[in-house]
């Protein structure tokens, strides 16, 4: 599994790193096993992956204490990363619920320290992100938490953060079905902001698994963000059916090259890919040794165009 380094100045993170969103359950329909989700975390680990990323809100904290579970007796070669979210879904972003929310993830996860703590989106209740980036560098001066990071921020915000104290990563949502924020993106990679991609197989539509039938069925959260519209869905698959003789090729299946094409990308340090199956981990960890030519980026950027971007 290839590395690279989180910005300018964090730890080394494989080009794929673990999403633990669907640990949490709730959010991505049936529930699996508690065994199940655990064996999913640990094949990733055992493929190459050396981060997990989590936060407080999946499955109001289940995520977050199967990944400590998962990790129990481990050593030191797993990096954590979690987030903190504002009220009312999340503990808040004033400076004293930033500092408890950290407390009880740490508790959760059974650990020291978070490796990368993370403010999860805006908040919209009106505390200055000033407040509550001071109170996350704060954490870091305590030893509670080795690097700091924003998630589904604009440049605007950061820039606000990177007035009080270094911006060590942005997590975004970034797939070939979902370029909205590309140029911010690689802003990042030249101002040294290491970027986590989120959603990297456009939230299970580019793995090639679902029949069109399926996807317009979707009735979790899918359905009511739009991804389940007739548009998104056209674009979707459009790019599914172009990638198909690419990727066999290659000798790889679709969310392999759809995850190695956004490790690719300009900015991005590392792509998050969630399962709940260990098999499923283990193919996308693959990608992480996948390297594509001048020639297949191209390939793909044509399919990109022809099929057209979600920019809703």
């Amino acid at each position: 599994m290839h590395t690279q380094r989180l910005g300018a100045k964090g730890p080394e993170l494989s080009v794929i790193g673990f999403g633990a969103w669907e640990a949490g359950g709730i959010d991505w329909g049936p529930n699996r096993s508690e065994s199940d989700v655990i064996d999913a975390i640990r094949a990733g680990f055992e493929a190459g992956m050396n981060w997990v990323d989590t936060a407080e809100v999946y499955g109001d904290g289940v995520s977050e204490l199967l990944v400590g579970k998962a990790l129990a007796g481990r050593g030191d070669g797993v990096l954590l990363a979690t987030k903190v979210a504002p009220a009312p879904e999340g503990t808040g972003f004033r400076p004293e619920q930033v500092r408890a929310a950290c407390d009880a993830s740490l508790g959760r996860l059974g650990i020291d320290a978070i490796d990368l703590y993370q403010l999860h989106w805006p908040d919209g209740t009106g505390v200055p992100v000033e407040d509550t980036w001071g109170a996350m560098g704060g954490l870091v001066d305590a030893g509670k938490v080795r690097w700091v990071g924003v998630s589904n921020f604009d440049r605007t915000l950061i820039g606000r953060c990177r007035a009080i104290r270094d911006v060590d990563s942005l997590q975004q949502e970034f797939s070939l079905v979902h370029l909205d924020d590309r140029e911010l993106i690689g802003w990042c990679g030249e101002v040294g902001i290491g970027v986590l991609s989120y959603s990297p197989l456009g939230a299970g539509l580019l793995t090639g698994a679902l029949h069109r039938e399926d996807a317009e069925r979707i009735d979790d959260w899918r359905a009511s963000d739009g991804l389940t519209s007739a548009a998104h869905l056209d674009r979707a698959f459009a790019l599914v059916d172009g990638m198909r003789p690419v990727a066999e090729r290659l000798g790889v299946n679709v969310p392999q090259l759809a995850l190695a094409w956004n490790r690719h990308q300009p900015g991005v340090t590392s792509a998050i890919a969630g399962s709940r199956d260990a098999e499923h981990t283990r193919s996308n960890a693959a990608a992480g040794d996948l390297e594509l030519d001048a020639a297949t980026l191209a390939e793909l950027e044509a399919l990109i165009e022809r099929g057209g971007t979600d920019r809703s």
